[in-house]
């Protein structure tokens, strides 16, 4: 049974690699910026700002779930202040590879929705891992 155990657990982690790569090679391309909110749109602002929580908040779970695995009691704090870094390393990114010129404002809005994506996907899986209730 252990073993089993042992296997979710480092399944939970590879997904959490890979998400968190795959949302990371996303952020650092205009590109896919472009694509998927095109600076035309009136409110491609909002629209990216939205997507940006909704993708830290994938990676809070995934986060929030792979500590889990591995027997590791990680709070709604610890997980949105991990998430918040990785947000933090994607603006450092922005900027050393694909040209972003954000204010340190806009740059600490965007760490701020890391916080918050990652508060609620820590909270999501919290709610995720407790049995049925009676």
């Amino acid at each position: 049974m252990a073993d089993l155990e042992t296997k979710r657990a480092w399944l939970w982690f590879a997904l959490s690699a890979l998400a968190a790569t795959l949302l990371l090679l996303v952020a650092v391309s205009n590109a896919a910026y472009e694509v998927t909110s095109p600076s035309w749109l009136t409110w491609h602002v909002l629209l990216r700002k939205s997507y940006s929580v909704v993708a830290f908040g994938l990676i809070g779970f995934l986060f929030a779930r792979t500590a889990h695995a591995f027997g590791r009691a990680w709070g709604t704090a610890q997980v949105s202040v991990t998430v918040g870094g990785y947000s933090a390393l994607i603006e450092l990114c922005q900027r050393l590879f694909s040209g972003a010129r954000e204010s340190l404002e806009q740059q600490s809005f965007d760490v701020a929705m890391g916080l918050a994506g990652g508060a609620l996907g820590a909270l999501l899986a919290r709610g995720s891992q407790r049995g049925p209730r009676v």
